[in-house]
């Protein structure tokens, strides 16, 4: 556990908080709607990509200024800001002041602007900027070179058990993060295709990804096979595999053998791979779940932060097949506990699932941020394949 301090009296700026992984969604926009806090109470992340002021042109920065901040291909606006600013939620902060009128352009909220919005309540110094715009998400970014983290000398609280987070939102519209999850992921399969549709399995990852698979690559016999891998789910002799990012540190399951790892957020993984077991409540997915959160997957101790100082209404045309192959679990109903049931009747039959309101589609956005910072969207195909998303 850690809390940050100012850099310039040494003020207490956070309450305890845990590094975890950055929110795969963190690059999502809602429009124009409220968006809630990304990150969990408690908990804080830190960007490695530059964000913030200054901002150029793609034009203005040129292909080698882009590259040097990651990016290769055209992008609306390219920041050339600061590297690994600390990401929390608004209610973990301590001892701060905002300045509304340090705000950028906004609609009902507050953005970062020129200069940071929040500062240091003892002694003035611009520590971050606190984020609550329509469509963006609910934040505050310290800067790095403002605050210090100061390890307090005690573990951090053992993992939560991973929970399978289902696709669906009660308000019949398809979850966000598994919108970006499908989004990276898309993006990395693109990337490794070589310009020809992968073969999917029958089932949820082709529910996942391959519509839009077949819609942006051409026909023709798949170069690469593509399949679920994880702690209790072998690859097979898949060569990508989709597999769990650990929540703590966001490194990929290493699978045995060649395939290619692409990470998907342990929780959506966690859903996808309730298809490929007889029984959603069964041992072996307690196994797989306990195995996600298991410090196996972590390094030996996590590094810290690099600062720069260390101290329902559904569609006509919605096939029963994709919503079913996404929101169902296996039918795994339990039986009477004595006597034997009526002809076609099980007992505590699951309830009908949510209605989406659409299909289902990857977040644009978050498949563009990802594609245009892989140094394989250089290629011809592929960068006139990101110019047409």
């Amino acid at each position: 556990m850690d809390v940050f301090i100012c850099a310039g009296c040494g003020a207490r700026l956070t309450c305890p908080v845990e590094r975890v992984a950055l929110p795969v969604e963190i690059r999502y926009r809602g429009g124009h709607h409220w968006m809630p806090p990304l990150m969990a109470p408690g908990t804080y992340a830190v960007d490695p990509e530059p964000s913030g002021l200054p901002w150029r042109s793609w034009e203005d920065a040129g292909e080698a200024g882009a590259a040097a901040a990651g990016v290769h291909a055209p992008v609306w606006t390219l920041s050339l800001g600061a590297r690994n600013r600390i990401v929390l939620s608004p209610g973990d902060t301590r001892g701060t002041r905002l300045l509304p009128e340090r705000s950028g352009d906004s609609c009902l909220g507050v953005v970062g602007g020129d200069a940071p919005n929040l500062v240091c309540a003892a002694c003035g110094l611009g520590v971050g900027s606190r984020e609550d715009d329509c469509g963006v998400w609910n934040t505050v970014r310290y800067e790095p070179h403002a605050v210090v983290r100061h390890p307090l000398g005690r573990p951090a609280p053992p993992p939560e058990p991973v929970r399978p987070t289902p696709p669906l939102d009660p308000d019949g519209g398809w979850n966000v993060r598994w919108q970006a999850a499908a989004g990276t992921a898309l993006a990395h399969l693109l990337a490794a295709s070589g310009g020809t549709a992968p073969d999917l399995p029958e089932g949820p990852l082709t529910a996942f990804l391959g519509r839009d698979l077949a819609r942006l690559l051409p026909p023709g016999p798949p170069a690469l096979r593509v399949a679920l891998a994880g702690p209790g789910l072998p690859a097979g002799d898949a060569d990508l595999v989709l597999v769990p990012l650990h929540p703590r540190t966001g490194r990929p399951w290493s699978p045995p053998g060649g395939a290619v790892p692409v990470g998907l957020p342990a929780d959506v993984w966690a859903h996808l791979g309730r298809f490929f077991r007889i029984r959603p409540g069964s041992r072996a997915l307690a196994r797989t779940l306990a195995a996600l959160s298991s410090v196996d997957m972590a390094p030996p101790c996590l590094p810290p932060p690099p600062c720069e100082r260390t101290h329902q209404t559904p569609l006509p045309d919605l096939a029963r097949s994709e919503r079913n192959a996404l929101a169902l679990p296996p039918e795994t109903s339990p039986m009477p506990v004595s006597g034997r049931p009526p002809a076609g009747v099980l007992r505590d039959d699951y309830p009908l699932p949510d209605r989406p309101l659409q299909r289902f589609h990857p977040d644009r956005g978050t498949l563009r941020h990802v594609l245009a910072r892989l140094p394989e969207v250089r290629e011809p195909w592929l960068r006139a394949l990101y110019d047409r998303l």
